[in-house]
Formats: structure tokens, sequence, C-alpha cells
């Protein structure tokens, strides 16, 4: 869910001006699921651009401000949330921690990377939401540790529905920075593509899966 329409607005705008947000309706991506997708996105991006990094991290730090407080710990999702978590967590002046997709095979065999207070609650930060898989699976690894998990923030959500339902199914609040209704809201306002291929970004968020 976005909270604020203009912060969505001007999220959208720094993604696409720095081309971590390609679209294509004719020529789609192929994820490694095998769905079809006219956008990809890279978030990871935004680190090289130092006053879009700033308000990305601004903008979910007062997040977290206004909506948790300060007795939490952040937990960025490997690997591309790490940089941006850790950016947040020092905002906050907050204990920090990172999840791996899987434990190591090696050392310490772990998932969680950091020394963040056993029992205590967290807010997981991701950079881009699709399917919800990894973003689950950082999740359960939190929790199968012992974590309470308050909550997950991402810079940008595709918005599926099936997504949603999974995060509610475990009681997750899930929020974003800007999402695909508001990238296609802007698409549609400037005019940039013509009403079939509006038609067509539509129906893929609806379903991703039988488009292609």
């Amino acid at each position: 869910m976005v909270l604020d329409k203009k912060v969505a607005e001007q999220t959208v705008n720094f993604l696409t001006q720095i081309n971590a947000i390609k679209l294509n309706t004719k020529n789609p991506f192929t994820w490694t699921s095998g769905i079809k997708s006219p956008i990809y996105c890279d978030n990871r991006l935004v680190l090289s651009y130092p006053k879009i990094r700033e308000f990305i991290a601004n903008s979910i730090s007062q997040i977290i401000k206004n909506n948790y407080g300060n007795d939490i710990s952040i937990a960025g999702v490997a690997t591309g949330a790490i940089a941006m978590g850790i950016m947040i967590a020092e905002r906050l002046n907050l204990p920090y921690a990172y999840v791996r997709p899987e434990p190591k095979g090696h050392g310490l065999k772990n998932q969680i990377e950091g020394n963040i207070k056993k029992n205590s609650s967290v807010v997981v930060i991701e950079d881009l939401i699709s399917t919800g898989k990894s973003s689950l699976n950082a999740i359960n690894a939190l929790k199968s540790d012992g974590y309470n998990v308050m909550g997950m923030i991402s810079i940008f959500s595709y918005d599926f529905e099936f997504a949603y339902k999974k995060f509610s199914s475990e009681n997750i609040t899930v929020n974003s920075l800007a999402d695909y209704n508001t990238l296609v809201e802007i698409i549609q306002s400037k005019g940039d593509l013509n009403d079939e291929e509006i038609s067509r970004l539509k129906k893929w968020r609806e379903d991703p899966k039988t488009w292609g």
C-alpha cells in the first residue's frame, strides 16, 4: 500500500529518470519464474545517485518513525536492500542486520547476518516486491529465529493481489513508496504510450501468469 501519493509520484519519476524502471509491452522481459513482464525494475541503481538515494532513505525512515516508533531493529533483504537498509538504520540510529536467501553453506551457516537483540521487533526493508516469494522467505527466516516482524517497506511494488494475500496470511503489513498503479497513471497522464499499450500494462498486473 502507498501511504503518500506525492512521495509515490516523485519516487516513480526518479526511478524512470535513472532508467531503474524499464517498460516494453511488445518485447517483454522474462522472469526466472517464466512470467512474461512488460516491466523490469532494478532499484539498486538508486545507490549511484546521491539525491535520489537520499530521498528514498529519508522517505522510508519517515514511514518507520510514523508507524513503528524507535523500539525496533531494521533488517534488509539480500541483496537488493542491504545498502538501503543500512542507510535507513543509520538515520534512525537503530540496530541492523540483513537476511540471506538461504543459510550459508560454510562457516557459521548464518542466514541472518548481524547481532540484533533476540525476540526484538523488526521492520524489514525490501527494494522490490513482486510475487512476494523472496520477501516472505526473509520474513519467515526472521520469525523462525524468534523475531517479531512488524512489517515490510519497499521502494516499489508490482501490486499483485496474490502477493498481498500471502503477506496478509502471515499478518504482515506491507507499505511501498511507489507502486505499479502509480507508474501506469503517470505514463497515461503524460501520453507516453497509446491506449492499447496502457491496456496491456493494466491487464498484466491483473493476471501476469497468462499475460505473455
